[in-house]
């Protein structure tokens, strides 16, 4: 599919449209993921979530997971409930507040991901070293600026 600027179109259509493409690429990408493994799309928006808060240093609680999903309490439970299941996250008490229960993605599922996902990354990660700091400076506010733009919508 050609990615060009239509004509009477806003001046960075084509960029929308590209990542548009690339968006659905790798939700396909996901859903095939999810499919080979005996997962939900839900199912790996929290394995990505769950690794996303571990990687900044945020505690995962599952209404801090549901909130983030938009899932409800009972929706919430069934999930961690069916990766508990699958052995992909555990739950394990705070060890501050005996109350609290936090998520925790198991080595299991991280390695499953990698398996997957591991060449894309790589390549994704050999694009990123052909573009100059300055480059990439760019792409980090241009795709962080349509992340909030999205949170905001």
């Amino acid at each position: 599919m050609a990615n060009r600027q239509e004509p009477g179109e806003p001046e960075g259509m084509d960029l929308v449209h590209l990542l548009r493409e690339v968006t659905l690429r790798l939700d396909l990408a996901g859903a095939q993921f999810a499919g080979r493994n005996g997962l939900h799309p839900t199912d790996l928006r929290a394995l990505i979530s769950l690794l996303d808060a571990a990687r900044a240093g945020d505690e995962s609680t599952p209404g801090r997971l549901g909130e983030r999903l938009g899932l409800n309490s009972a929706g919430t439970t069934a999930l961690v409930d069916r990766l508990e299941r699958l052995g992909l996250i555990r739950r394990v008490r705070d060890t501050r507040d005996r109350r609290r229960v936090l998520l925790e993605v198991d080595a299991r599922a991280v390695a499953l991901g990698q398996s997957f996902f591991g060449p894309l990354i790589d390549r994704t990660i050999a694009l990123l070293a052909t573009f100059e700091d300055g480059e990439q400076a760019a792409i980090r506010r241009f795709l962080g600026g349509v992340r909030d733009a999205v949170g905001e919508a």
